[in-house]
């Protein structure tokens, strides 16, 4: 199974991304050196929005779709639906 996410961050930005364990890659993003370089300064975050998938490549092209041709808008009337 693996899920996009988005989360949002301590500075209100928003960040989108793939993992096969949602729960402990949370915690990567708010507590290790293996969050994402991104979330690192951004700490703390929080999940508002996900997605599973059975194939990694679905996933992946969902989160392409998500991060690129998405404007920060449509992220959030994603996030609220």
């Amino acid at each position: 199974m693996y899920f996009v996410y988005i989360l949002q961050c301590n500075d209100n930005t928003l960040y989108t991304g793939i993992t096969t364990d949602i729960i402990r890659r949370i915690e990567e993003h708010n507590s290790s050196a293996k969050g994402a370089k991104y979330t690192r300064i951004r700490r703390p975050v929080t999940l508002v929005y996900s997605e599973k998938y059975t194939d990694r490549s679905l996933a992946s092209k969902r989160e392409y779709e998500i991060k690129k041709k998405m404007t920060r808008k449509m992220k959030l009337e994603l996030i609220d639906t």
